[in-house]
């Protein structure tokens, strides 16, 4: 029987190659005999369109017996079984059709589409390193392979080579993060670093991906190192002061550290995060190095919009809790200013006046406050303590019996107000009202042990 030759383009292509693999074309030759190849053929990619899939790969198999050497029959049994999700099938045809023609990237996409459906990611990696042949957007796909399959050597050389030449992505930053955990990777990125420093001075990102990587290891030296060599080499960077400061606080240099910070805290390029370190560091050395605190109090103006925290009343919460009442005291009032409701504060502050005795201040605070906010118990038992102290006692046990009754569930305070009363009460005579309250603090005290 006479042979007939058919040239088609993209014809079976067209149907349900996915739309990564459009960027080349399918095989676009077949071989039909007038003897039912051609019918049973198109046949085939009928049924396919309409997701008939067993009787595509009826008329396929009887083009196979027909030309059991035409790649394109096995190319097209792949895509059939793929769809049938006969994952061993589809990739036996795939695979044939690669062994036949090495250079089909069709085929192998076939094989990679079969080790995605099934999770088989070693082979994967060998499919894909194939295709990297083809098209190097697959370096992207090889990435996330070696990952899944642990060959982070691989996997951290070929981030640097994509980031070098497309630059960095989150997928791939976050790839690296999770390679470099580990130490024994640490060492190759080092170096890594330091060649691209040398390769591109210019390029801040570098030195700061090292500094952080020395500072993380221990190794302030190399880091303090780089932050210089960043210093000299880009005179304006921000990041270098960053490690500057760690290295100056080390060396208690107060002058260095303050220049460094009032570069680091109004950038707009560094970190809150990292600017509230640097503060936090600098408030401790301040704690040594008292003649500071000028300093100390210009950089908590650089937070004075800062939404997430507020840096004088965490502050004057660190003298506090060091019993360094008047330190205390000047933060928590410079926080007051601009939040001047700010009940655990104020609280705070009054307890910090009554621990230096500071009784006459204490007295007008607290009043003033019982006025802003008259359901407020707490403030009106520290304006009853502090008359109680400056012996104004029938004023104490004015606020005191109001305060009293806004006391709800809380018996320690309750006892206090009741201890506070019968002091007032025996400072001014009454000993029926003072035997009243003190018996009642007592009760509310061996109700509590119990």
């Amino acid at each position: 029987m006479k042979k007939i030759r058919i040239y088609w383009t993209l014809l079976f292509g067209i149907l349900c190659i996915p739309n990564i693999l459009l960027a080349q074309k399918e095989p676009n030759e077949v071989v039909v005999l007038d003897n039912g190849f051609q019918d049973n053929f198109f046949e085939a990619l009928k049924q396919k369109g309409i997701e008939n899939y067993d009787k595509a790969i009826e008329s396929l198999l009887i083009c196979k017996e027909k030309e059991p050497e035409n790649a394109v029959i096995y190319f097209e049994l792949g895509k059939n079984y793929l769809a049938q999700k006969k994952n061993k099938d589809a990739y036996d045809n795939f695979e044939k059709v690669t062994k036949m023609e090495p250079k089909n990237r069709w085929a192998w996409v076939g094989m990679y589409d079969v080790c995605y459906e099934t999770h088989d990611y070693n082979q994967a990696v060998v499919v894909v390193e194939k295709l990297v042949e083809f098209k190097e957007d697959y370096k992207e796909d090889l990435t996330s392979l070696y990952m899944n399959t642990n060959q982070f050597d691989k996997a951290l050389e070929l981030i640097n080579e994509l980031n070098e030449k497309f630059g960095k992505s989150d997928k791939r930053e976050l790839y690296k993060a999770d390679i470099l955990k580990d130490l024994k990777y640490q060492s190759a990125e080092k170096n890594n670093l330091l060649d691209k420093i040398k390769k591109y001075p210019q390029d801040e990102s570098n030195y700061i991906s090292l500094i952080f990587m020395y500072s993380k290891s221990n190794q302030e030296e190399k880091a303090l190192g780089i932050a210089q060599k960043l210093e000299k080499a880009i005179p304006t960077s921000d990041w270098a002061q960053v490690s500057l400061f760690k290295f100056y606080l080390n060396n208690n240099d107060g002058d260095n550290i303050v220049k460094a910070m009032d570069i680091v805290l109004p950038s707009k390029k560094i970190d809150s995060k990292i600017k509230h370190r640097m503060l936090n560091e600098f408030l401790i050395f301040v704690m040594n190095n008292p003649k500071h605190e000028p300093d100390l109090d210009k950089a908590i103006s650089y937070f004075d919009n800062d939404k997430e925290v507020k840096v004088s009343r965490e502050i004057g919460k660190f003298y506090y809790s060091k019993a360094n009442w008047d330190k205390a005291i000047k933060y928590f009032e410079m926080h007051l200013k601009n939040n001047s409701d700010d009940t655990e504060t104020l609280l705070l502050l009054l307890q910090s006046y009554t621990e230096i005795q500071q009784f006459d201040v204490l007295a007008k605070k607290a009043d003033d406050l019982t006025q802003l906010y008259p359901t407020q118990p707490q403030y009106y038992y520290y304006a009853g303590l502090a008359n109680n102290q400056i012996k104004n006692n029938k004023k104490a046990a004015t606020f005191l019996e109001n305060g009293l009754d806004f006391v709800i569930d809380d018996q320690a305070l309750e006892i206090n107000f009741n201890i506070q009363l019968g002091e007032a009460y025996s400072a001014l005579g009454d000993i029926k009202k003072k035997e009243k309250y003190f018996s009642k603090a007592e009760d509310l005290i061996k109700k509590q042990k119990k």
